[in-house]
């Protein structure tokens, strides 16, 4: 006899909704077997409801509950009403079932005894051939995990019949059972069917799922989980830690309760390796949640030992092991098939353009190989060891001056890190930057150029023009590290910001190097805000708004390092002070803020000697050298009228960011050096605009110039133009042209430095006569002033900072009779040293050196040391004063600054580290940013012929779709102007299996949202016959197919 069934049906008021629950109803009652009695449950005003004749013809009761009542809730007011015997058919206003649905539940039931549930099988409302859910199960550790979700459905799962659980929706509970089977409403609306399931299960019953029961559902019904990924990452993780500490043993649960933070900890370390940064918040709200709710898992374990009769390992064989998960993510393909096109750095001629640019370094800086350090302009040394380089990089007592107290400079962590890859001998580090900065340029180069062609020719020509700018090497020539860091950087930037948008791993990387770039050229920072922005409002006028998300982290880990300089400035008064240029002030050539000095940097050059071509060509020949720069100049201007416009566009507003920066920069003194003011340098304004005239150059050659023998002229005339213009600047090292020297190892006498071997705080005044009367005092902490202790605190002062050594120096030297060295000991001094001058001493500052020497000479209590290259050197007597320590406020101050640094700083490491899925997904997309839809596709005909550049390549024009289905947009992705997988979240679709719940050991595979459905991923019987490749893919013949090219169908044949 079929059992009798009461139907109870959970709804939400509102328009959308009442239109469902009509739907849902009059499917009710198109039953070829109805149920006895339906039992409306309406989570806020019902009002509406009652009046309406059909809800009255169909239920046998309304009950109204509060607008927050969740589906749990619900169901146990309905419960009341239900007749004794009765099965329970769990319905929403969003369920609508098929009219043999309630039939095929009722037989499944009666022929399973032991059934205590029967599932039916849930599919779209829009689209009745996609599986919605059918059977659900957990792994291990207490994941829950679809069965069939997202598949196409073509019966290959109707012969399933038993799993550990399924949906809540339209599930079937025997009336024997169903006092027993009650939905926990502790799981938030998750996992509430697999709980009833294990439940069924440890109570002797079983889940029956049947399949030929059909029910459609929608995804914003009051069973359905929430629409917004954070609540809906927050509801399944707090459901799975309800469960964890409900499914426990007694004595593992109080183990279990504490490990819920340190497994929020590590979970989010995983989820930023996962690239799901959004998973972090709505994990540590569940832990907390699940942490005080004590009440609800007492009231869930209970409800299990009430019912319990069979012991856990009876669902042991339900469960998913780890290996089914493997098989059901792997694609069959590795781990980067499907890649749109190859990169071809050693086959496309990246490699030897790196390798010949090596030769051109070592023949251009010889003999700085054997130096133990490098010196000469803003070139200073480095400190001994790598703990001293960090401390220098962090809040708190900086080694400038005597007690400044306040934030390093960010560039102090970029030296830090650069220090930090030759350990032995930090110093070295800058040596080897040198001689590797032409390859590196070249590298960076050819990579940025991949954003913008496929062309092998092409990125080579970048590679070579990005390293012979004239900015670059006149930084190089004149020991500007900051400059040649910039130069370095930025074209990575370039490459990772122009596909942040992409994924979380592009926009990590990005967020790290532009923090890089920011800290070596702080007046770059109003360019990038303002290309930033100009990157978010396109992105947000393509549509990708998940996109625009991701660049909103690009300039927090920058904002982060430079939030305590920032604060200190403003306090200080001077905030034009945060452009001042970071590391050692040095008054060295540059072009000056005059028409002429102006019209200098107009041409690209940030000197007024031309990156050396005024030193070596006579006058009327050198100023004719900007012309050289002419041919990439003009290229780049064409990028406006090229086929792909927009590109070309935006890469030339990057130009004029960085022109507009460099003008400027010129007009702004916010530093000195002893005294002598000194203007930003121009030169990191001229780097960003080259990158931007650079790409906009490679946009024409690539798209514009379509005939390959005018390419090629045009391509080898610039890069020829680019190589005779760096002559002077490469072979300045060899005609004494360049300040670079050898060392020093320290700038302190031989004596000061063995003292304070090993970063010992160790200090000594410097006072340096200038050639105006003037005297200079510094002090200098340790062997030697050194990169990463330089501070714009101190460079940018309009007064003194710290403890004002003037009056005392000056008292030093006059007659005035005053404890001289106790006075100087008690500000932790220890030698005084009278240095000379760099440039050479005039008559005032000789005069004042000779009054300098007999003025200490006289005086007790200093030690005549010597008289060094340095100059001459005075220990002290007195006992030195140990310097001050920071203040419990300021301990607590410096932990909070770089506990915060730390943490950015960490979380976009750890979203910038590739990972099997990132990369392909990275590859399954386009490279090239920007292309448009009526831009031809140029296709090598064969494998050896991998640049038409170089081969010579005929062009094939790919057809492009109708202008009404293909919006135009300067969008990257690899479908212009379609919404692409990366707004549903490409790194998201293609996620790396999701970190483990419990411990670095655990399974780390995905969770509900991730898990990918068998019928969605490729498979051998799947995969399409046909090419598929993108249109913007460059494709390789030879590598799709192995026939040889006098044997492939010509276009005549095929037709």
């Amino acid at each position: 006899m079929p059992a009798r069934v009461h139907a109870i049906i959970v709804a939400r008021p509102g328009s959308s909704a009442r239109a469902q629950l009509l739907r849902t109803l009059d499917a009710v009652r198109s039953q070829t077997s109805p149920p006895a009695a339906v039992t409306l449950v309406l989570c806020g005003d019902a009002t509406t409801a009652r009046e309406s004749e059909t809800v009255a013809g169909t239920v046998e009761g309304i009950i109204e509950a509060r607008a927050t009542t969740s589906f749990a809730e619900a169901v146990e007011l309905a419960r009341p009403r239900v007749a004794d015997g009765s099965a329970i058919w769990l319905l929403a206003q969003d369920t609508t079932p098929h009219p043999r649905a309630l039939e095929r539940l009722t037989g499944t039931l009666e022929r399973s005894p032991s059934a205590a549930i029967i599932a039916p099988k849930l599919i779209a409302t829009d689209n009745e051939r996609e599986i919605v859910s059918l059977g659900v199960s957990m792994t291990t550790f207490g994941r829950s995990v679809e069965l069939a979700a997202g598949e196409l459905d073509q019966g290959q799962h109707d012969g399933m019949d038993d799993a550990l659980g399924s949906d809540i929706r339209g599930i079937l509970i025997r009336g024997e059972v169903r006092d027993a089977l009650r939905p926990d409403a502790a799981l938030a609306g998750a996992d509430e069917g697999l709980d009833l399931g294990v439940r069924a299960r440890l109570g002797g019953g079983r889940v029956v799922l049947a399949p030929s029961a059909r029910i459609s559902t929608s995804p914003d019904g009051p069973a359905a989980l929430p629409g917004g990924a954070s609540r809906r990452a927050f509801v399944r993780r707090l459901a799975q830690l309800h469960r964890r500490l409900a499914y426990a043993p007694a004595a593992a649960v109080p183990l279990h309760w504490l490990a819920l933070l340190p497994l929020a900890l590590w979970r989010s370390i995983t989820h930023l390796i996962g690239k799901r940064p959004e998973s972090v918040i709505p994990e540590w709200a569940a832990a907390l949640t699940a942490m005080l709710r004590v009440t609800a898992v007492a009231r869930s374990r209970a409800h299990i030992r009430s019912f319990r009769t069979s012991s856990w390992a009876s669902i042991a064989p339900l469960r998913v092991t780890s290996t089914q998960l493997r098989r059901r993510l792997d694609d069959g393909h590795g781990s980067e098939g499907g890649a749109a096109s190859e990169l071809r750095f050693f086959s496309g001629g990246g490699a030897w353009a790196v390798l010949a640019a090596l030769v051109v370094s070592i023949a251009s800086f010889t003999t700085a190989l054997a130096w133990p350090a490098i010196g000469g302009g803003g070139l200073l040394p480095l400190r001994e060891t790598v703990s001293a380089l960090w401390s220098d990089a962090a809040w708190g007592l900086r080694d400038v001056g005597v007690g400044l107290i306040g934030p390093a400079d960010p560039f102090a962590a970029v030296i830090a890190v650069v220090g930090s890859l030759w350990p032995a001998a930090p110093s070295f580090a800058l040596v080897l930057l040198w001689i590797l900065a032409l390859p590196f340029a070249v590298l960076g180069g050819w990579f940025a150029a991949t954003r913008v062609t496929d062309r092998a020719g092409l990125r080579i020509f970048a590679g070579v023009a990005w390293a012979m700018a004239p900015t670059f090497l006149t930084a190089l020539v004149d020991g500007r590290p900051a400059g040649v860091l910039v130069h370095l950087l930025l074209p990575w930037l370039f490459h990772a910001a122009a596909v942040a948008h992409r994924s979380w791993g592009a926009a990590g990387a990005a967020s790290l190097l532009l923090a890089a770039v920011a800290a070596c050229a702080p007046s770059l920072a109003p360019a990038l805000a303002l290309l930033w922005v100009v990157a978010i409002g396109i992105t947000l006028g393509t549509a990708q708004f998940r996109g625009a998300g991701r660049l909103l982290w690009l300039p927090l880990p920058a904002a982060l390092l430079f939030a305590p300089l920032v604060f200190w400035q403003l306090a200080h008064g001077t905030p034009l002070a945060l452009l001042g240029d970071p590391g050692l002030i040095w008054a060295g050539p540059q072009a000056s803020a005059d028409a002429a000095g102006r019209l200098v940097i107009a041409t690209g050059f940030p000197t007024t000697d031309l990156a050396g071509w005024m030193a070596v060509a006579p006058a009327p020949v050198g100023v004719w050298a900007p012309l050289l720069c002419a041919p990439i100049a003009l290229l780049a201007l064409a990028s406006a009228v090229a086929p792909r416009w927009r590109a070309g566009i935006v890469l030339l507003v990057v130009a004029l960011a960085g022109a507009t920066t460099a003008f400027l920069a010129v007009g702004i003194t916010v530093s000195s050096a002893q005294g002598t003011p000194v203007p930003i340098w121009p030169g990191a304004g001229l780097s960003l605009a080259w990158i931007g005239v650079v790409g906009a150059a490679l946009v024409t050659l690539d798209t514009a110039l379509t005939l390959q023998r005018i390419r090629v002229f045009a391509t080898a005339v610039a890069a020829v133009a680019l190589v005779i213009c760096a002559v002077p600047a490469l072979s300045a090292f060899h005609t004494d042209r360049s300040v670079l020297t050898n060392g020093p190892v320290s700038t302190l006498p031989a004596y000061v430095a063995a003292q304070a071997a090993g970063d010992k705080p160790i200090s000594t005044l410097v006072l340096t006569p200038q050639n105006d009367g003037a005297l200079a005092v510094d002090v200098a902490w340790g062997a030697s002033d050194t990169l990463g202790t330089q501070s714009t605190m101190m460079s940018t002062a309009v007064e003194p900072q710290g403890s004002d050594l003037s009056s005392l120096a000056v008292d030093l030297l006059s007659a005035r009779d005053f404890d001289a060295p106790g006075e100087l000991a008690a500000q932790g001094i220890s030698y005084v040293l009278l240095a000379q001058l760099p440039g050479g001493e005039g008559d005032q500052a000789r005069a004042l050196r000779t009054t300098a020497v007999t003025a200490i000479d006289q005086r007790p209590g200093f030690v005549h040391a010597g008289t060094t290259d340095r100059g001459v050197l005075w220990r002290l007597e007195a006992d030195v004063a140990e310097p001050e320590a920071l203040t419990a406020a300021q301990q607590g101050t410096a932990r909070l600054v770089i506990t915060l640094q730390l943490l950015v700083v960490f979380a976009a490491l750890l979203l910038s580290v590739p990972t099997r899925a990132s990369r392909r997904a990275a590859r399954a997309q386009s490279r090239i940013v920007g292309r448009a839809a009526e831009e031809p596709l140029i296709l090598p005909r064969h494998a050896e012929e991998g640049d038409d550049d170089v081969a010579g390549i005929a062009e094939v024009t790919v057809p492009t779709v109708a202008t009404g289905e293909l919006e135009e947009t300067i969008s990257d992705d690899p479908m212009i102007g379609v919404e692409t997988p990366d707004d549903a979240s490409a790194d998201d679709a293609a996620a790396d299996p999701e970190p483990t719940d419990d411990a670095p050991g655990e399974d780390t595979r995905p969770g509900e949202d991730e898990m990918p459905s068998e019928d969605t991923m490729p498979s051998e019987d799947r995969m399409p016959d046909e090419d598929t490749t993108p249109r913007d893919a460059t494709v390789d013949h030879a590598e799709a197919d192995d026939t040889p090219p006098s044997d492939r169908p010509t276009e005549e044949d095929k037709r």
